[in-house]
C-alpha cells in the first residue's frame, strides 16, 4: 500500500475541521476575563500582606516581611512546575482550572481569618505587652492559607497564558493575544493596588479579601464557561525528561564518531514525535554536534535481528536532540533577562523608601500612600501596550513591510530600562542636594522614571513571552511561557542579596536613606544593565530564529 496514503489518513481532515471549529479569537474575552479576576484578587492580597501579618495577626515586621519573601518567591517559581506538568501529563487547561480552584479555596480561607476573630489573635491595643502571638491553629490555618495562593495563582496565570496562545495558528495573533493579556494583567493589578488596598485600610479586611474571593470565584467562571470553545491540546509525556535523556545518552556515546549517513540515526517516532508518521524524518543539526551521539545507532542500540533496543536512556530520536539544542541556543538570551529584571526588583523597594522621605501630598487633604506609588509602572505599562498594539507596531508594518521581531521588542525594552535607571539616579540626586538644604522634593518627580520603566516593561515583557512560546518545541509550549515568571522569581532573590551586600559592604543604604547614597545604587544599576544589553545583543545577533 502506498505510503502517502497512509500519512493522509481520515483523522486528519476531522482534525482540521476540529481545529477551525474551536480556538480563535472567539475565546479571547475568556482568558481575559480569568487573568484580570485572578490579578486584581492576587494584587490585592500580596500587595498588602506584610500589613495584614503585622496588624492583625500581631508578626513581628521582619518575619512578616520574611513570610511575603517567600509568598512571591514561590508563586514566581510555581508556574514552572505547573508548566511541567501541564505538558507532560494533564494539559494546559486542567492544570490551569486546577490551580484557580485552589486560589479560589486558599482566598477563601484568608478571608475567613479575617472574618472569624477565633481564627486570629487579640489586637495589641498600641501596646506591644499586650501582644499575643498566633497559636498553632491559627498558624495552621493561616499557612495553608497563603501556600494554597501561592500554588493557586503561581499555577493558573501562565499556564492560562499559554492555552490562550494555543487558540491561535499565526505568530502574529500569538503575539496580540500576549499583548492583551498582559494589558488585562496590569490593568487589573494597578486596580488592586489602589482601590482593594483602599477598601482594606479603610474599610476592613474581611470587605477587602471578601473583594478578592469573589474575583477569584468571577475568573473560575468565566474561565470555565468556554471550555466548549477551546482548542485543548494533549500532554505528550515527559518532553522534560526527554531533554535529560538527550543529555544523558549523548554522554554515555561521548567517544563515538559522528557519521555523515542519515540511515546512522534514530528518526522513530517516540513520545511526543509524532509528526515523523506524516513528515519527511528531521536530520541532524550542525550546531551543537556533540549531542547528536544521542541519536546515533551503535552497535549496544540493536537487538540480535537488527531491531532497535527500546533504551530511552541510550538512544533517542533525532528530533528530540534537536528540540535539545534549541533549548540551548535558548539559554543564554533567558540569562540576559534575569540581569534585566533584577534592576527593576530593586528600584521597586528603593522607590518606597524614596516615597517615604518625599512630600507625597496632593492638595491639602490627599496624601498618596508610598506604596502605591509603583502603580504607575502598571498603569503605564497598560496604556503604552494599548498604544503599541494599535498604533506603534501596525505603523511599523506599513513602514518596513513587517512585524519586529520578539528579540527587537527586548531590545528596545533593555535600552528603555537603562534609561529609566538613569533617570532614577539623577533624581535622587537632586532629591539629596534639596535634603540638604532641608527642601523636601514633591514625590511626583518618581514618575518620569517608573513611567520610562513601565514603557520598557511593555516592550520586553510580552516579547519575552512571544519569543519563548514561538522558539521553545511544540511539547513545551506551557514551560516557555513559564520561563518568564521564574525569571521574576530569580530576580526579586537576586535583587535581595544584592542590597544585602550594598548594605554591608557600603554605606549607600542606611536605615535614614537621607544620609545615604541611593543614587550610586542606581547607577550600578546602570553599569550593570548596559554590560548586560551588551551581552544581549551579542546573544541575540548569534541567535539563529525560527518562525513557528
Amino acid at each position: 500500500m502506498d505510503d502517502n496514503k497512509l500519512a493522509t489518513s481520515p483523522k486528519e481532515p476531522q482534525s482540521l475541521n476540529s481545529r477551525r471549529k474551536h480556538g480563535g479569537w472567539r475565546t479571547f474575552p475568556f482568558f481575559i476575563g480569568m487573568v484580570a479576576g485572578l490579578s486584581l484578587a492576587s494584587a490585592g492580597i500580596v500587595g498588602n500582606l506584610i500589613v495584614y501579618l503585622i496588624q492583625e495577626f500581631n508578626i513581628k515586621s521582619i518575619n512578616a516581611a520574611q513570610i511575603v519573601n517567600v509568598v512571591v518567591g514561590s508563586s514566581n517559581l510555581v508556574p514552572l512546575v505547573a508548566a511541567i506538568v501541564a505538558d507532560s501529563f494533564f494539559g494546559s487547561f486542567s492544570v490551569a482550572f486546577a490551580s484557580s480552584c485552589v486560589s479560589l479555596l486558599g482566598t477563601v480561607i484568608l478571608f475567613l481569618t479575617a472574618t472569624i476573630n477565633s481564627l486570629k489573635p487579640h489586637p495589641c491595643n498600641g501596646s506591644s505587652s499586650t501582644c499575643k502571638p498566633p497559636t498553632e491553629i491559627q498558624y495552621t490555618v493561616l499557612y495553608i492559607s497563603i501556600v494554597l495562593i501561592s500554588i493557586g495563582f503561581g499555577g493558573s496565570r501562565f499556564t492560562s497564558a499559554s492555552l490562550g496562545a494555543n487558540q491561535f495558528d499565526k505568530p502574529e495573533h500569538q503575539g496580540i493575544f500576549f499583548n492583551w493579556f498582559f494589558f488585562a494583567f496590569y490593568v487589573a493589578s494597578g486596580a488592586a493596588l489602589t482601590g482593594v488596598i483602599y477598601i482594606e485600610d479603610n474599610f476592613g479586611w474581611a470587605l477587602g479579601f471578601g473583594v478578592c474571593a469573589v474575583a477569584t470565584f468571577l475568573s473560575v467562571v468565566v474561565f470555565l464557561s468556554g471550555y466548549g470553545f477551546y482548542r485543548n491540546d494533549k500532554p505528550n509525556g515527559s518532553a522534560v525528561l526527554d531533554l535529560g535523556r538527550v543529555f544523558v545518552a549523548s554522554l554515555r556515546k561521548g567517544k563515538w564518531k559522528h557519521s555523515s549517513r542519515m540511515e546512522d540515526y534514530y528518526t522513530g517516532a517516540t513520545g511526543y514525535d509524532v509528526v515523523v508518521q506524516i513528515l519527511p524524518p528531521i536530520t541532524p543539526g550542525k550546531r551543537l554536534r556533540f549531542f547528536n551521539r544521542a541519536a546515533l545507532i551503535t552497535d549496544a542500540d540493536l537487538n540480535s535481528d537488527n531491531t532497535i533496543k527500546r533504551s530511552s536512556w541510550r538512544l533517542c530520536t533525532v528530533q528530540q536532540v534537536e528540540d535539545f539544542k534549541k533549548i540551548i541556543g535558548i539559554l543564554p538570551l533567558w540569562t540576559s533577562s534575569i540581569f534585566l529584571a533584577t534592576p527593576i526588583a530593586i528600584q521597586s523597594s528603593l522607590t518606597v523608601l524614596q516615597a517615604l522621605v518625599m512630600d507625597r501630598s496632593l492638595g491639602s487633604h490627599f496624601k498618596i500612600p508610598a506604596g502605591s506609588v509603583s502603580v504607575i509602572i502598571l498603569v503605564s505599562t497598560a496604556i503604552f501596550l494599548t498604544f503599541l498594539d494599535r498604533l506603534i507596531l501596525p505603523g511599523w508594518h506599513k513602514v518596513t513591510g513587517k512585524s519586529p521581531t520578539p528579540l527587537q521588542r527586548i531590545g528596545v525594552g533593555h535600552v528603555l530600562n537603562v534609561l529609566g535607571m538613569v533617570a532614577s539616579a539623577l533624581v535622587e540626586s537632586k532629591r539629596l542636594k534639596l535634603g540638604h538644604e532641608h527642601v523636601s522634593m514633591s514625590v511626583l518627580w518618581l514618575f518620569p522614571q517608573l513611567v520610562l520603566v513601565g514603557i520598557g516593561e511593555a516592550f520586553h515583557f510580552p516579547g519575552q513571552v512571544t519569543f519563548y512560546y514561538q522558539q521553545f518545541p511544540q511539547s513545551l509550549r506551557t514551560t516557555s511561557t513559564a520561563m518568564i515568571s521564574m525569571l521574576i522569581g530569580i530576580a526579586f532573590y537576586l535583587s535581595t542579596a544584592l542590597i544585602d551586600q550594598v548594605r554591608r559592604s557600603t554605606e549607600w543604604l542606611p536605615d535614614d536613606i537621607n544620609h545615604g547614597k541611593v543614587d550610586n545604587v542606581y547607577w550600578m544599576c546602570v553599569l550593570f544593565g548596559g554590560i548586560n544589553f551588551v551581552y544581549y545583543l551579542l546573544c541575540s545577533i548569534s541567535y539563529k530564529y525560527e518562525n513557528v
